[in-house]
């Protein structure tokens, strides 16, 4: 399953960093990838995800999640 996950705040290389770490936490996510030019994370898990997790684990990142698709 693939989620699209759009972010504000990240300006740089280490923004887009920590935005995928902190994904990289969440038990079911095997692929991150942040595009910072788009402002968004493209996600592709193996489990079903609550948005909730998502949004929790980019704004303790210090970022803010806008929409999830």
């Amino acid at each position: 399953m693939e989620k699209t996950i759009k972010v504000e705040g990240m300006s740089c290389q280490h923004c887009v960093r920590r935005v995928e770490n902190a994904l990289k936490e969440i038990d079911g996510i095997t692929e991150v990838k942040v595009i910072l030019e788009d402002n968004k994370a493209v996600i592709e898990t193996t489990a079903q995800i609550e948005d909730k997790a998502l949004v929790d684990a980019i704004s303790d990142a210090g970022y803010t999640v806008t929409s999830i698709e």
